[in-house]
């Protein structure tokens, strides 16, 4: 029975504590593209590149190896930048189903920067109710890849009964 309750998502070192240390989101650029998304994030957001692992030539026909992964640190945080290739990962579809949040106190700058990079601007900026993202302001933007990047003013801080 124990072999059986592992194997259906239980475990046998239930006692045994896991900590994690990052999440690193990992976004799947259509494959010969992660390069140019590389420099779009440096340019568009100020992405500065930590590490990059790329693959030689899979074919004679491909020009340059593909990004099996490059570092990008922004915002205190790494995002990793690969190549989606037929091999690489199950999931085909690219620029769905995630949306990637940047704060900033100067919202329209952020925007303006990363259109004139090469994103879309994607409606206007909200504040008030439609500021999903801590109640400020909130503007978006689809970069070439397909992936929206939400751009908000930081969190206002709430004033709890504590603090009364």
């Amino acid at each position: 029975m124990a072999q059986q309750e592992v194997q259906n998502g239980g475990s046998a070192k239930a006692d045994v504590e896991v900590t994690f240390t990052a999440v690193k989101p990992q976004l799947l650029i259509e494959a010969p593209k992660a390069n140019d998304a590389v420099q779009f994030y440096k340019a568009a957001f100020g992405a500065v590149e930590a590490g990059r692992i790329t693959q030689p030539k899979r074919k004679a026909e491909q020009e340059l190896p593909h990004i099996i992964s490059a570092q990008l640190q922004l915002a205190g945080t790494t995002i990793i930048v690969s190549d989606l290739v037929d091999d690489s990962a199950p999931v085909k579809t690219v620029g769905t189903g995630i949306s990637l949040c940047l704060e900033t106190e100067d919202i329209e700058t952020a925007i303006s920067k990363a259109v004139s990079a090469g994103a879309v601007a994607e409606g206007e900026i909200v504040e008030g109710d439609g500021a999903y993202y801590g109640g400020g302001r909130v503007g978006k933007v689809k970069d070439p890849y397909g992936l929206v990047w939400v751009i908000s003013s930081p969190a206002k801080k709430s004033i709890t009964d504590a603090e009364v």
